[in-house]
């Protein structure tokens, strides 16, 4: 397992951008490294990842064209690159890690071994 820390969370406003990072510890190489979130009274949603080795990215539908996930290889950092926010964007926003070696779609929570703590992105109206 890898060590996950989450930071950049913040209260922001519609239309505005915000960059959440996550510190990685531990082997990273040949896992998927995904972003999550979980609104009030939601379920837990697949938002980006991105494979530590080649760069290849999926996004969920909803955040395609305004969100950005990558990755700094020599800081072992996680990146998620949010513009025009808005309402229905507000979760904790959590970054989650694959096992190693791993060749699957990772759209699903149960693919992920390795979360972090969460932070929470607010987006006001």
């Amino acid at each position: 397992q890898v060590q996950l820390v989450e930071s950049g969370g913040r209260l922001v406003q519609t239309g505005g951008s915000l960059r959440l990072s996550c510190a990685a510890s531990g082997r990273t190489f040949g896992r998927k490294l995904a972003w999550f979130r979980q609104g009030p009274g939601k379920e837990r949603e697949f938002v980006a990842s991105i494979m530590w080795n080649g760069g290849n990215t999926d996004y969920a539908a909803s955040v395609k064209g305004r969100f950005t996930v990558s990755r700094d290889t020599d800081k072992n950092m996680l990146y998620l690159q949010m513009n025009t926010l808005k309402p229905e964007d507000t979760a904790v926003y959590m970054c989650a890690a694959t096992p190693a070696p791993f060749h699957g779609t990772g759209l699903s929570p149960q693919s992920y071994n390795s979360w972090g703590q969460g932070t929470q992105v607010t987006v006001s109206s």
